[in-house]
Protein backbone atom coordinates (compact mmCIF):
# COMPACT_ATOMS: atom_id res chain seq x y z
CA UNK A 1 0.00 0.00 0.00
CA UNK A 2 1.31 3.46 -0.93
CA UNK A 3 2.06 5.67 2.06
CA UNK A 4 -0.62 8.19 1.03
CA UNK A 5 -3.23 5.42 0.99
CA UNK A 6 -1.98 4.24 4.39
CA UNK A 7 -2.38 7.72 5.85
CA UNK A 8 -5.91 7.88 4.45
CA UNK A 9 -6.69 4.45 5.87
CA UNK A 10 -5.61 5.52 9.34
CA UNK A 11 -7.70 8.67 9.03
CA UNK A 12 -10.79 6.71 8.00
CA UNK A 13 -10.22 4.12 10.74
CA UNK A 14 -9.56 6.95 13.22
CA UNK A 15 -6.24 5.45 14.32
CA UNK A 16 -3.17 7.50 15.21
CA UNK A 17 0.06 6.89 13.33
CA UNK A 18 3.45 8.34 12.48
CA UNK A 19 4.74 9.28 9.03
CA UNK A 20 8.46 8.41 8.83
CA UNK A 21 10.55 10.10 6.12
CA UNK A 22 14.20 9.67 5.23
CA UNK A 23 15.03 13.37 4.88
CA UNK A 24 18.82 13.26 4.53
CA UNK A 25 21.48 10.79 3.40
CA UNK A 26 25.29 11.12 3.59
CA UNK A 27 27.35 8.37 2.05
CA UNK A 28 25.80 4.97 1.34
CA UNK A 29 22.32 4.04 2.60
CA UNK A 30 19.74 1.38 1.64
CA UNK A 31 17.21 3.99 0.46
CA UNK A 32 17.32 7.45 -1.04
CA UNK A 33 16.21 10.67 0.67
CA UNK A 34 12.43 11.02 0.40
CA UNK A 35 11.64 7.36 1.13
CA UNK A 36 8.63 7.10 3.45
CA UNK A 37 6.78 4.65 5.62
CA UNK A 38 3.75 4.85 7.90
CA UNK A 39 3.70 3.31 11.36
CA UNK A 40 0.69 2.50 13.54
CA UNK A 41 0.58 0.73 16.89
CA UNK A 42 0.56 -2.69 15.22
CA UNK A 43 1.22 -2.23 11.49
CA UNK A 44 3.63 -0.61 9.06
CA UNK A 45 3.35 0.37 5.41
CA UNK A 46 6.27 1.13 3.11
CA UNK A 47 9.97 1.04 3.97
CA UNK A 48 12.88 3.36 4.60
CA UNK A 49 15.49 0.64 4.14
CA UNK A 50 14.87 -2.23 6.54
CA UNK A 51 17.30 -3.54 9.13
CA UNK A 52 18.40 -1.61 12.19
CA UNK A 53 17.61 1.72 10.57
CA UNK A 54 13.97 0.87 10.04
CA UNK A 55 13.49 -0.99 13.32
CA UNK A 56 14.94 1.91 15.27
CA UNK A 57 12.59 4.34 13.52
CA UNK A 58 9.58 2.06 14.07
CA UNK A 59 10.40 1.64 17.76
CA UNK A 60 10.71 5.40 18.22
CA UNK A 61 7.48 6.02 16.28
CA UNK A 62 5.56 3.60 18.49
CA UNK A 63 7.01 5.19 21.60
CA UNK A 64 5.68 8.52 20.31
CA UNK A 65 2.24 6.94 19.88
CA UNK A 66 2.29 5.57 23.42
CA UNK A 67 3.35 8.95 24.80
CA UNK A 68 0.82 10.86 22.71
CA UNK A 69 3.56 13.08 21.26
CA UNK A 70 2.28 15.75 18.89
CA UNK A 71 5.50 17.48 17.80
CA UNK A 72 7.63 16.10 14.92
CA UNK A 73 10.99 14.62 15.84
CA UNK A 74 14.21 14.11 13.88
CA UNK A 75 16.68 11.26 14.39
CA UNK A 76 20.26 11.00 13.17
CA UNK A 77 21.49 7.44 12.65
CA UNK A 78 24.84 5.98 11.60
CA UNK A 79 24.88 2.88 9.42
CA UNK A 80 28.08 1.16 10.50
CA UNK A 81 29.34 -1.76 12.55
CA UNK A 82 29.19 0.30 15.74
CA UNK A 83 25.43 0.80 15.43
CA UNK A 84 23.18 -1.11 17.90
CA UNK A 85 22.77 -4.76 16.94
CA UNK A 86 19.36 -5.54 18.46
CA UNK A 87 17.68 -5.59 15.04
CA UNK A 88 20.65 -6.44 12.83
CA UNK A 89 23.48 -4.18 11.76
CA UNK A 90 23.65 -2.22 8.52
CA UNK A 91 27.21 -1.56 7.42
CA UNK A 92 26.49 0.73 4.49
CA UNK A 93 28.84 3.28 6.05
CA UNK A 94 26.53 6.26 5.62
CA UNK A 95 24.55 8.51 7.89
CA UNK A 96 20.85 9.25 7.60
CA UNK A 97 18.41 11.72 9.07
CA UNK A 98 14.86 10.53 9.74
CA UNK A 99 11.83 12.76 10.35
CA UNK A 100 8.95 11.34 12.39
CA UNK A 101 5.65 13.22 12.08
CA UNK A 102 2.71 12.19 14.31
CA UNK A 103 -0.61 11.72 12.53
CA UNK A 104 -3.24 12.52 15.12
CA UNK A 105 -6.86 11.35 14.98
CA UNK A 106 -8.78 14.41 13.83
CA UNK A 107 -12.16 15.33 15.35
CA UNK A 108 -15.33 14.33 13.54
CA UNK A 109 -18.43 16.54 13.37
CA UNK A 110 -21.84 15.81 11.84
CA UNK A 111 -24.18 18.71 11.05
CA UNK A 112 -27.78 17.62 10.62
CA UNK A 113 -29.58 20.34 8.70
CA UNK A 114 -27.94 22.44 6.02
CA UNK A 115 -30.09 25.52 6.36
CA UNK A 116 -28.71 29.02 6.84
CA UNK A 117 -26.98 28.28 10.16
CA UNK A 118 -25.81 24.82 9.13
CA UNK A 119 -24.24 26.17 5.94
CA UNK A 120 -22.47 28.99 7.79
CA UNK A 121 -21.21 26.52 10.40
CA UNK A 122 -19.98 24.12 7.72
CA UNK A 123 -18.12 26.99 6.09
CA UNK A 124 -16.29 27.80 9.35
CA UNK A 125 -15.54 24.20 10.35
CA UNK A 126 -14.34 23.25 6.88
CA UNK A 127 -11.28 25.48 7.47
CA UNK A 128 -10.17 23.23 10.33
CA UNK A 129 -8.46 19.85 10.21
CA UNK A 130 -11.36 17.56 10.99
CA UNK A 131 -13.83 15.16 9.41
CA UNK A 132 -17.06 16.93 8.51
CA UNK A 133 -20.35 15.16 7.74
CA UNK A 134 -23.15 17.25 6.22
CA UNK A 135 -26.58 15.66 6.43
CA UNK A 136 -29.96 16.77 5.08
CA UNK A 137 -33.10 15.06 3.83
CA UNK A 138 -33.57 17.78 1.22
CA UNK A 139 -31.44 17.20 -1.84
CA UNK A 140 -31.63 20.86 -2.86
CA UNK A 141 -29.70 21.80 0.30
CA UNK A 142 -26.72 19.71 -0.76
CA UNK A 143 -26.22 20.84 -4.34
CA UNK A 144 -22.72 21.74 -5.59
CA UNK A 145 -23.85 25.36 -5.90
CA UNK A 146 -24.85 25.58 -2.23
CA UNK A 147 -21.70 23.79 -1.13
CA UNK A 148 -19.45 26.01 -3.21
CA UNK A 149 -18.60 27.90 -0.01
CA UNK A 150 -16.59 24.80 0.98
CA UNK A 151 -14.39 24.92 -2.10
CA UNK A 152 -11.29 25.75 -0.03
CA UNK A 153 -12.04 23.18 2.65
CA UNK A 154 -9.18 21.75 4.70
CA UNK A 155 -11.54 19.27 6.34
CA UNK A 156 -12.52 15.97 4.81
CA UNK A 157 -16.12 16.69 3.81
CA UNK A 158 -18.71 13.90 3.46
CA UNK A 159 -22.15 14.77 2.09
CA UNK A 160 -25.18 12.64 3.02
CA UNK A 161 -28.53 13.12 1.32
CA UNK A 162 -30.65 11.12 3.75
CA UNK A 163 -34.46 11.12 3.62
CA UNK A 164 -34.23 9.44 7.04
CA UNK A 165 -31.36 11.41 8.62
CA UNK A 166 -31.32 9.31 11.80
CA UNK A 167 -29.81 6.42 9.83
CA UNK A 168 -26.64 8.43 9.25
CA UNK A 169 -25.94 8.39 12.99
CA UNK A 170 -24.96 4.73 12.63
CA UNK A 171 -22.55 5.53 9.79
CA UNK A 172 -20.45 8.31 11.32
CA UNK A 173 -17.16 7.45 13.10
CA UNK A 174 -16.88 6.74 16.79
CA UNK A 175 -16.63 9.94 18.82
CA UNK A 176 -18.40 12.11 16.24
CA UNK A 177 -19.83 15.31 17.66
CA UNK A 178 -23.43 15.74 16.50
CA UNK A 179 -25.20 19.04 15.91
CA UNK A 180 -28.95 18.89 15.35
CA UNK A 181 -30.27 21.93 13.48
CA UNK A 182 -32.78 20.78 10.89
CA UNK A 183 -35.73 22.74 9.50
CA UNK A 184 -38.29 20.54 11.29
CA UNK A 185 -38.87 20.10 15.04
CA UNK A 186 -40.20 16.56 14.54
CA UNK A 187 -37.00 15.64 12.73
CA UNK A 188 -34.94 17.30 15.46
CA UNK A 189 -36.60 15.31 18.21
CA UNK A 190 -36.27 12.07 16.21
CA UNK A 191 -32.55 12.75 15.79
CA UNK A 192 -32.14 13.48 19.50
CA UNK A 193 -33.97 10.26 20.36
CA UNK A 194 -31.77 8.24 17.98
CA UNK A 195 -28.55 9.95 19.15
CA UNK A 196 -29.29 9.05 22.76
CA UNK A 197 -29.57 5.42 21.71
CA UNK A 198 -26.10 5.50 20.10
CA UNK A 199 -23.23 4.81 22.49
CA UNK A 200 -20.48 5.61 19.97
CA UNK A 201 -21.14 9.35 19.59
CA UNK A 202 -19.35 12.27 21.18
CA UNK A 203 -21.22 15.37 22.25
CA UNK A 204 -24.76 16.09 21.04
CA UNK A 205 -25.97 19.65 20.55
CA UNK A 206 -29.44 20.92 19.67
CA UNK A 207 -30.06 24.37 18.24
CA UNK A 208 -32.92 26.34 19.75
CA UNK A 209 -34.16 28.13 22.82
CA UNK A 210 -34.47 26.93 26.40
CA UNK A 211 -38.23 26.69 25.87
CA UNK A 212 -37.70 24.35 22.89
CA UNK A 213 -35.41 22.16 24.96
CA UNK A 214 -37.97 21.91 27.79
CA UNK A 215 -40.55 20.59 25.32
CA UNK A 216 -37.99 18.15 23.90
CA UNK A 217 -37.03 16.95 27.38
CA UNK A 218 -40.64 16.01 28.07
CA UNK A 219 -41.01 14.16 24.76
CA UNK A 220 -37.70 12.33 25.13
CA UNK A 221 -38.46 11.38 28.74
CA UNK A 222 -41.76 9.93 27.51
CA UNK A 223 -39.70 7.78 25.10
CA UNK A 224 -37.91 6.27 28.09
CA UNK A 225 -34.76 8.39 28.34
CA UNK A 226 -33.51 9.05 31.86
CA UNK A 227 -32.30 12.37 33.25
CA UNK A 228 -28.76 11.02 32.87
CA UNK A 229 -29.42 10.31 29.19
CA UNK A 230 -30.93 13.74 28.61
CA UNK A 231 -27.88 15.41 30.14
CA UNK A 232 -25.88 14.22 27.11
CA UNK A 233 -27.66 16.81 24.96
CA UNK A 234 -26.59 20.44 25.17
CA UNK A 235 -29.23 23.00 24.30
CA UNK A 236 -29.05 25.90 23.64
CA UNK A 237 -25.66 25.54 21.94
CA UNK A 238 -22.84 28.00 21.41
CA UNK A 239 -20.08 29.65 23.40
CA UNK A 240 -21.38 31.95 26.15
CA UNK A 241 -20.83 35.62 25.49
CA UNK A 242 -20.98 35.36 21.70
CA UNK A 243 -24.22 37.21 21.02
CA UNK A 244 -26.26 37.78 17.87
CA UNK A 245 -29.15 36.11 16.09
CA UNK A 246 -27.84 36.15 12.54
CA UNK A 247 -26.87 32.74 11.06
CA UNK A 248 -23.23 33.81 10.88
CA UNK A 249 -23.16 34.92 14.54
CA UNK A 250 -24.81 31.70 15.72
CA UNK A 251 -22.38 29.64 13.64
CA UNK A 252 -19.39 31.47 15.14
CA UNK A 253 -20.68 30.78 18.66
CA UNK A 254 -21.26 27.09 17.94
CA UNK A 255 -17.86 26.69 16.27
CA UNK A 256 -16.10 28.41 19.18
CA UNK A 257 -17.79 26.06 21.64
CA UNK A 258 -16.77 23.04 19.55
CA UNK A 259 -13.14 24.13 19.45
CA UNK A 260 -13.23 24.17 23.24
CA UNK A 261 -14.63 20.64 23.23
CA UNK A 262 -11.81 19.50 20.93
CA UNK A 263 -9.21 21.08 23.23
CA UNK A 264 -10.65 19.30 26.27
CA UNK A 265 -10.64 16.00 24.38
CA UNK A 266 -6.95 16.40 23.51
CA UNK A 267 -6.16 17.26 27.13
CA UNK A 268 -7.99 14.14 28.33
CA UNK A 269 -6.12 11.96 25.82
CA UNK A 270 -2.76 13.41 26.86
CA UNK A 271 -3.44 13.10 30.59
CA UNK A 272 -1.55 10.24 32.30
CA UNK A 273 -3.74 7.23 32.95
Amino acid sequence: MHWLAAVQRLRVDREPGVLVTLVGVRGHAPREAGAKMVVSTDRTWGSIGGGNLEETAVARARAMLVNGDEAPEQLGLSLNERAPVEHGQQCCGGEVSVLLEPLAVVPSVAIFGMGHVGTELARILSRHDLELHLVDGRADRLTPERLEVLADAVAGVHVHHAPVPELVLGQVPRGTHVLVMTHDHAEDVALCDAALRCSHLGSVGLIGSSAKWRRFEQRLAAEGHSAHDLARIKSPIGAPGVVGKSPAAIAVAVAADLLGVFARERADQDAPS
